[in-house]
């Protein structure tokens, strides 16, 4: 058992310290070099959050879709291999549900501020 704080906590800690006592008294490359290693930083600490749920509903979904159990990686070989072959197509119940969860849950780790993202997640919030 982890005791605190846990990753994502330290990871938050470091992104502070740069992008509050770093980067500002930083200038040209070493300043965007930072920058990108915040936002890096950030990316991290999103993955160790989100991704555990994530990639536990996507190998719910993916049992669902393929009616058949394996690890994650091979329930996605046989999704890509029966797309391929056109056993499975956009016809196929949970197949456009099961694809849309999935971007959308690559999306909150990677680009969670992206307008289009933000208007699916949060339309409320993005209306003027």
């Amino acid at each position: 058992m982890q005791d605190t704080p846990h990753a994502a906590e330290l990871i938050d800690a470091v992104t502070a310290f740069l992008r509050d006592t770093a980067i500002p008294s930083l200038s040209g490359r070493p300043a965007f070099d930072a920058r990108v290693a915040a936002n890096v930083l950030d990316i991290v600490a999103r993955e160790l959050r989100l991704a555990p749920a994530a990639h536990a509903a996507e190998h719910e979904r993916l049992r669902a879709l393929l009616g058949s159990d394996g690890t994650q990686a091979e329930q996605n070989q046989r999704l890509c291999e029966g797309i391929a072959s056109g056993r499975i197509d956009a016809a196929t119940p949970g197949l456009a549900a099961h694809l849309w969860a999935v971007t959308l849950a690559k999306l909150a780790v990677d680009q969670p501020g992206y307008s289009s993202y933000r208007q699916i997640v949060d339309p409320v919030e993005t209306l003027p």
